[in-house]
């Protein structure tokens, strides 16, 4: 049930078709492997690895690691209260964003592997991002002097949600 306090809020995840043509092949020959050392009993390679090993790359690589990126998940909310950030399962709680110490925010293109080294939590010369997919976001000026961009596939709608999210704090005080 969503909280009735939420102005905002988007969930991104990794679908994009090109993640997953690099994805399933590894996973695919990590099976290939597994299956044939472990039921035909033919070691692939020149040196294959041990049964035991090719368990562990099975488990890891096989089934946890696209598991993983399936549920990798990217919400944002504004809320009444702020701006919250989840990137399940990385946070298992949100993280309040304290735009109330920001200094400026506005929507901008931004080119991910360039500027940030590609997509999800990553830091750059130009602050830090959170990003999934694309390259719109809202950039986030805070009085320290960090910056924070948040990807997003609705920019507009973030950013009029972070305007107006200030404006009700300007008017309580």
């Amino acid at each position: 049930m969503k909280d009735s306090t939420i102005t905002f809020h988007e969930d991104q995840q990794f679908r994009q078709t090109w993640v997953w043509v690099i994805l399933l092949p590894i996973t695919a020959l990590v099976w290939y492997i597994t299956l044939m050392q472990l039921i035909f009993q033919t070691p692939v390679g020149n040196n294959p690895a041990s049964d035991s090993e090719a368990l562990i790359l099975l488990l890891l690589f096989g089934i946890l690691f696209p598991i993983f990126f399936h549920k990798l998940k990217l919400t944002t909310e504004v809320r009444k209260n702020g701006l919250y950030i989840r990137f399940f399962p990385l946070h298992l709680k949100f993280k309040k964003i304290p735009i109330d110490k920001q200094t400026n925010h506005y929507m901008r293109t931004y080119e991910p592997i360039t500027e940030y080294g590609g997509w999800g939590i990553k830091w750059g010369p130009k602050g830090k991002t959170y990003n999934v997919s694309g390259n719109q976001g809202v950039q986030l000026e805070f009085t320290d002097k960090k910056r924070l961009l948040i990807g997003t596939q609705k920019p507009q709608q973030l950013d009029s949600a972070i305007s107006h999210y200030l404006e009700e704090q300007e008017d309580r005080t």
